[in-house]
């Protein structure tokens, strides 16, 4: 599986996990250099805190386009640091 915005791969994997139809990479598949920290952060009931990424390529920001949980609940414990795109980073395999 790839993820790609604006003709980049932002992160390459055979081993992603499919949840709630998102696709999570694990996280030595996902090129950092792509990903800023942003402060936003969300609450799933059931997943836990996520903490979001803006996508940066060529100086061009996809604000919040990435999301991981670094702490999840223990449902969500497979996910656990993977990383999981949206907001026109296309997924293909």
């Amino acid at each position: 599986m790839k993820a790609i915005w604006k003709d980049k791969i932002i992160a390459e994997s055979d081993s992603t996990i499919s949840l709630e139809g998102n696709i999570y990479f694990p996280p030595d598949a996902v090129k950092k250099e792509f990903l800023r920290p942003s402060e936003t952060k969300t609450k799933c009931p059931w997943k836990g805190l996520a903490h979001y990424y803006d996508v940066v390529v060529d100086s061009e920001v996809n604000k919040d386009a990435a999301w991981t949980y670094p702490e999840p609940s223990d449902a969500a414990k497979p996910i656990k640091n993977f990383v999981a795109f949206w907001r026109g980073v296309r997924i293909e395999k």
